[in-house]
């Protein structure tokens, strides 16, 4: 699994305007059958920079289908929100790669072999 995702610095005089654009860009994004899951979150610490931070993480199975997503989509997207908000939305983005994933319920596999009970013969 990969994820694509987009970390945002937004100036706090369009915060609202663009919270409401992201929650229709998003839907968007996924409609291009790229990505099976996108998650919107807040960054939670504060930036010098100043502004609010915000992250959509767009989760996709295959590196071809994030390059195809590159190809034929990415840039009329991406141009939407640079016409709309211009400088007062940095962007950058960065490409992740899940590992292994756990839970709270997390039950490793045991090898091959291990905890299988032996037949009666």
């Amino acid at each position: 699994m990969i994820i694509y995702n987009v970390t945002s610095n937004i100036d706090e005089s369009i915060q609202e305007e663009w919270l409401t654009w992201i929650k229709e860009h998003i839907p968007q994004v996924l409609a291009t059958g790229k990505f099976e899951k996108a998650t919107l979150v807040k960054v939670l610490v504060e930036e010098d920079m100043g502004g609010v931070t915000y992250s959509v993480q767009y989760k996709t199975n295959s590196r071809e289908a994030l390059e195809a997503y590159y190809k034929d989509d990415a840039p009329k997207l991406r141009s939407e929100g640079f016409k709309k908000f211009g400088d007062k939305v940095l962007s950058f983005r960065t490409e992740l790669q899940i590992i292994d994933e756990y839970s709270v319920n997390f039950n490793p596999p045991t090898p091959k072999g291990r905890n299988r009970k032996k037949k009666k013969e």
